[in-house]
């Protein structure tokens, strides 16, 4: 029996999180669900987005599914993604991005994993106020944490018998800040067979529309790292199918990276694929991997069969689509 912390967080988080149980527990794992709540519902009860009593449940279990939480844009409270990682140290985001049967892409055979920084970058939010005209925000990179990514990021090359790792910065512009996160990742992979292949962002970018398919390991700094993963998603199907994993050495905390999409909120509409596929990588971790193997076929069976939420171009709504997984099952 596995103890687990589930985060329902809020919009259609609650309900892609009831699906995902159901299809778990048809499945026959044994886990024992430790079910917290977070995000702006609960700001009206208990006054913060993210309870202490949240981190606790996770520091306690180690192991963490979580839905959706709204972050409002440029006011309102601070991102409870962004809080999770630094008070658990989730340094490692990670984001495998590839081709589900049966949902229409630009490209075929896209298989890309990127592996993001966490920590800091401009995400630490060390922000200030100049005057009414000014506002100023540090770009803050370590040694540490970035030796830190590139050997996870290598770790994963090589259990996963992937076959290079490229690193992604505009060391050519910021020559301080993300030189020292390029000239890490060439210290770090002098201990390892794997080729380590550079490029600017900009230029990934470009070469991401292209041509996906002459990736293979992405590593990047927390901001690049954000935006390229969601450009990765695109070329698979878009957010509605990517998963997620923030990684730490004690903790890990599994999620969807899409929205919680407020406006379709308890509709039954929401697709809940990418908690599911986040599911599917949290049972990997933790070993359960031929019970992932399961649940991931009946998954894919279930789109071969034209069986697919309105947001994937099909007309089945959440709790059927679950359904049709677990009949699968």
């Amino acid at each position: 029996m596995y103890n687990i912390t589930l985060i329902k967080g809020d919009g259609i988080g609650p309900e892609i999180s009831d699906s995902v149980l159901e299809i778990l527990k048809s499945a026959g794992l044994g886990i024992n669900w430790d079910i917290q709540t977070a995000g702006a519902d609960v700001i009206e009860t208990e006054g913060v987005p993210l309870p202490q009593r949240v981190l606790d449940s996770v520091k306690k279990n180690k192991v963490a599914l979580k839905s959706p939480v709204t972050t409002p844009i440029g006011k309102g409270f601070r991102s409870v993604n962004v809080q999770l990682r630094k008070e658990l140290d989730l340094y490692a985001n990670l984001r495998p991005c590839y081709n589900l049967p049966n949902v229409k892409t630009r490209y075929e055979d896209v298989d890309i994993v990127v592996v993001r920084e966490n920590t800091e970058d401009l995400y630490a939010g060390i922000e200030r106020q100049i005057d009414d005209d000014m506002a100023e925000s540090i770009k803050r990179i370590t040694r540490t944490a970035s030796e830190r990514i590139a050997k996870f990021a290598f770790d994963y090359a090589v259990k996963n018998n992937r076959k290079f790792v490229t690193v992604v910065t505009k060391a050519n512009i910021c020559k301080l800040s993300d030189g020292l996160f390029l000239e890490s990742a060439r210290t770090v992979s002098k201990n390892y067979d794997l080729p380590l292949k550079e490029i600017l962002v900009d230029n990934c970018c470009m070469q991401l529309v292209q041509n996906p398919n002459q990736f293979d390991v992405l590593l990047l700094p927390n901001l690049y790292g954000d935006i390229v993963s969601d450009l990765c998603a695109g070329l698979i199907g878009g957010l509605g199918v990517a998963q997620g994993a923030n990684i730490g050495s004690d903790y890990a905390v599994f999620e969807p990276v899409h929205g919680s999409a407020p406006d379709i909120a308890g509709q039954d509409k929401a697709n809940p694929t990418a908690m599911l596929m986040s599911a599917i990588e949290m049972l990997s971790y933790i070993g359960e991997t031929e019970a992932a193997k399961r649940i991931k076929s009946a998954l894919f069976e279930t789109l071969k069969d034209d069986i697919k939420t309105a947001d994937l171009g099909g007309d089945k709504t959440c709790s059927e689509f679950t359904k049709a997984i677990i009949k699968r099952l």
